[in-house]
């Protein structure tokens, strides 16, 4: 009888799985939401029960900590898209100079002399080298702007965040309550443990995440200075560093995201610069256009970062293998793309708890 019904078990839960495996993708923007909000109110509620020190009404400091933040993100976003489409206006104004051409042509012909001869038969020709470069750089900033004028989706996304962020901050403590109700008597101390472990758990991580990517940030930040100090003429650094320490939430990542803008900005700010044409790096390593600077400086971040930074501030707060960590992303991002991969991590940290409880749970089960 037993073995039937750990078979009957078996059966439900990988039907269940087969079922949240075809309809989480359906409802990948609503989880996104909930998650948002979710973690959103985990990052302000020590804030607000704080504020609600001083001020009693819980809506008033709900609202006056999230206004705050949004009039930042705001002036943020705004100041980032403004200079970015500015950026990328000029980007697609000089794609379209006859300088561009030739410009290219000497940054082939200096590549092609770096390069084995071996490999010289593999490396496009100047005409077609111009042809691809012209249209993958057209068609990337095309998309760029198009993606910049059509962010309806995301307003509407951002405000329904915001609105469920301040329900859950205003009424957290009533939804807990409410949930430990439904916990059976023989059960309630190992669910409230639980309830505990997961908050603990999901607070940790977001905040040893949130200072490793300002630590990012700052460093990826202070080497773009240092570069533009030798003539890396980088623009939108600020930009960068933060794009830089927002991508380091995601693990594995890191700050080499944004390598990606820092490269592409100094190649086309330094476009007809024949001293950044020629430069080398440390006088030995031939660096066109200050390309293999960028990749030296976002490695030593990341390495900074890896060995020093996250250890310290984030520590085991998840403690699963680097293999897991893997699996889950690779998981998360299937389900969810790059919001999955931010959301992973965390994600089986909480499972893990929750299956740390119900081992307990079965083993224990003759004392409840």
């Amino acid at each position: 009888m037993d073995n039937i019904q750990k078979i009957y078990k078996l059966v439900i839960f990988l039907i269940v799985s087969l079922i949240l495996w075809k309809v989480i993708p359906f409802l990948s923007s609503i989880i996104t939401i909930l998650i948002f909000a979710f973690l959103l109110t985990t990052v302000f509620l020590q804030s607000t029960d704080y504020l609600e020190r001083f001020i009693k009404s819980r809506i008033i400091c709900v609202l006056s900590i999230l206004l705050a933040v949004f009039i930042g993100v705001i002036w943020f976003v705004g100041s980032f898209l403004s200079n970015l489409g500015l950026q990328i206006q000029l980007f697609t104004d000089q794609i379209k100079q006859k300088d561009f051409i030739s410009n290219l042509e000497n940054l082939s012909i200096k590549v092609k002399g770096l390069l084995p001869e071996f490999l010289n038969n593999i490396f496009p020709e100047n005409d077609e080298l111009i042809l691809i470069a012209q249209n993958s750089l057209g068609n990337l900033l095309q998309k760029i702007l198009s993606f910049l004028g059509s962010a309806g989706n995301l307003f509407f996304t951002t405000f329904m965040i915001i609105v469920f962020t301040i329900i859950l901050l205003t009424e957290y403590y009533s939804f807990k309550r409410t949930l430990v109700q439904y916990i059976p008597n023989k059960y309630l101390e190992v669910g409230l443990r639980t309830i505990y472990n997961i908050e603990q758990h999901i607070s940790k991580y977001l905040q040893g995440q949130i200072l490793a990517a300002s630590s990012v940030s700052v460093l990826s930040i202070l080497g773009l200075i240092i570069l533009n100090s030798y003539g890396t003429n980088i623009t939108l650094i600020v930009f960068i560093g933060i794009i830089a320490g927002i991508a380091n939430l995601i693990p594995l990542v890191g700050p080499f995201v944004g390598m990606v803008p820092a490269i592409l900005i100094a190649f086309m700010n330094n476009l007809g610069n024949e001293i950044a044409l020629n430069h080398y790096l440390f006088n030995v390593i031939p660096s066109p256009y200050y390309i293999f600077d960028i990749i030296l400086m976002f490695t030593i971040v990341q390495q900074i970062d890896n060995n020093f930074v996250t250890p310290v501030v984030v520590g085991e707060s998840v403690g699963l293998h680097p293999m897991a960590v893997m699996l889950v992303l690779l998981i998360g991002g299937t389900l969810l793309g790059p919001l999955g991969m931010l959301f992973a991590v965390p994600a089986a940290g909480v499972i893990k708890v929750i299956l740390v409880e119900l081992i307990f749970i079965s083993k224990n089960s003759h004392l409840l």
